[in-house]
């Protein structure tokens, strides 16, 4: 009971990946429920899936069709997911064909029929599909609503959860609409080429739920709902815990420690921004390369596979081998095609929490990017910026590279939109031009509150990793167009990475 005397009403979880989180826990017992899309949308999938991860926990189920399809092609269809136990059939899970008592007896006869079998059975889940075939047959608009109540009638008698499939439009209010406890949309729409599905609570009584669209697939294992990272992070995991960050976290390459005026802030989130070629792979390696066994980390990659990561490791950072091969370390890969955005968050954030990860190191922020390009240019941003607010609560420190399109020279270009707001630090590697030469160059452009160097440093990329110029003394140089190589010379003493010890 609550503070006021109400009751709280029982769920019943529908057991499909990503649903229940939306939905605040699952659908309320003796609900009656509208799933609703066009076809080809997963609807008979979803109601399916439903039943079978019903009966699984010792519970029973009745499907009712109004198509007309037959059992047994449904049948076919159906027993390549995993969720299908034929086993189940037809002690927990019994399937109707109510089109012909539809035709024979009106929709009365066929509500006496649904009361019949759901409690001759003890089924505590319902589903009908074909919502459309009954208010076609119905003799008018007033026996078809009432047909909706007698429905709820049944639903509430008898304990049940009862959801109804139907093709009908989204942009057209129905009068069941304002009847049912809830409705859930799936959809299918094209976004250039591909195809994107996505679902919308648009109704849910007496609950909360995370309100606009979530991205869905339908798997091997049936349908898998994927939850706007945004609105899932609306609110923290846990409270923010102030001071807690106040620390620093070494990079990994001593000279860069001094240009970030002592290291990272403990919690924050490093963007580093540079053309193809410039070495950030090379630098987020050097900082996961400074993970202990209490301070374990993550790399979620996108374009290095784990071998490449291996051997780019063995090369210019062999301590980091090691730790991946002693699991301090774990390297998580993502072919960057194809795949949802919040899916991505979500096996990132599955990934930090499982591991209890303090570092995190992501290689190729575009992935996301590309991935977000169907669903607004501004969700990007939004996403992220849960993201990384996420990261920060749980005391991770991040590093995440941004490939930009220019090369060479001073402006600096991204498809992004505003830096500032995704990360808290901002490190830029970039060419110049100096001669008939190439020359790299390393900048911190933001620290969170905190002093840094503010000047250009050279660097060069070698087997040994990253090596930092302890000056600016060649990098203006080079930006000035003057020989450089007594300078160099003068300051030959940095012949080395610089790591951390």
């Amino acid at each position: 009971m609550t503070d006021v005397g109400v009751a709280v009403l029982e769920r019943v979880q529908s057991g499909v990946p990503g649903l229940d989180v939306i939905l605040g826990g699952g659908f309320l017992k003796g609900g009656l429920y509208i799933i609703q899309g066009p076809p080809g949308t997963g609807k008979t999938t979803l109601g399916n899936q439903i039943c079978f991860n019903h009966v699984a926990h010792a519970n029973r189920a009745v499907f009712v069709t109004l198509l007309a399809e037959y059992h047994a092609r449904m049948m076919q269809h159906l027993s390549v997911m995993k969720f299908f136990d034929a086993s189940k059939i037809p002690d927990q899970l019994s399937y109707l064909n109510g089109l012909a008592a539809l035709h024979e007896t009106g929709l009365r006869g066929f509500v006496s029929l649904l009361r019949k079998e759901v409690t001759s059975r003890r089924a505590s889940v319902l589903v009908i599909d074909g919502l459309v075939t009954a208010r076609r047959l119905a003799p008018d608009e007033q026996a078809f609503n009432e047909f909706i109540h007698d429905l709820q009638a049944v639903a509430i008698a008898a304990g049940c959860t009862v959801f109804i499939l139907t093709s009908s439009r989204s942009d057209v209010i129905e009068p069941e609409h304002t009847m049912v406890d809830g409705i859930v949309e799936l959809a299918d729409e094209l976004a250039g080429w591909a195809a994107e599905s996505s679902l919308q609570v648009v109704k849910f009584r007496g609950s909360g739920f995370l309100r606009g669209r979530h991205a869905y697939k339908i798997t091997s294992g049936g349908v898998v709902v994927h939850p706007r990272i945004e609105a899932l992070l609306s609110r923290p995991s846990r409270p923010d815990q102030g001071g807690d960050g106040d620390g620093r976290v070494v990079s990994g390459l001593e000279q860069l420690d001094t240009m970030l005026g002592g290291g990272l802030p403990e919690a924050s989130t490093t963007m580093v921004m540079g053309p193809s070629g410039t070495g950030k792979t090379t630098l987020g390696l050097e900082f996961l390369a400074a993970c202990t066994d209490t301070t374990p980390g993550l790399l979620f990659g996108f374009y290095e596979t784990p071998k490449r990561i291996d051997a780019k490791a063995a090369g210019v950072c062999p301590a980091l081998r090691n730790l991946i091969d002693s699991a301090v370390v774990e390297v998580l890969w993502q072919p960057p095609t194809d795949d949802l955005l919040d899916a991505y968050g979500e096996r990132l954030l599955q990934a930090v929490k499982r591991r209890k990860v303090k570092r995190l190191f992501i290689d190729g922020l575009g992935a996301f990017q590309s991935a977000a390009a169907g669903s607004g240019s501004d969700r990007i941003g939004m996403f992220l910026t849960a993201l990384m607010n996420e990261m920060r609560i749980l005391g991770v420190t991040t590093v995440y590279t941004l490939e930009v399109p220019d090369i060479m020279g001073p402006s600096i270009r991204t498809s992004i939109g505003d830096l500032s707001s995704l990360a808290e630090n901002l490190i830029l590697m970039r060419f110049v031009e100096a001669g008939s030469q190439l020359h790299r160059l390393i900048s911190i452009l933001k620290v969170r509150d905190s002093q840094f160097d503010q000047s250009l440093h050279e660097y060069e990329t070698s087997s040994q990793g990253l090596i930092i110029r302890p000056n600016s003394e060649s990098a203006q140089a080079i930006m000035l167009g003057v020989p450089i190589v007594a300078q160099r010379e003068r300051n030959s003493g940095p012949a080395r990475t610089g790591r951390r010890r």
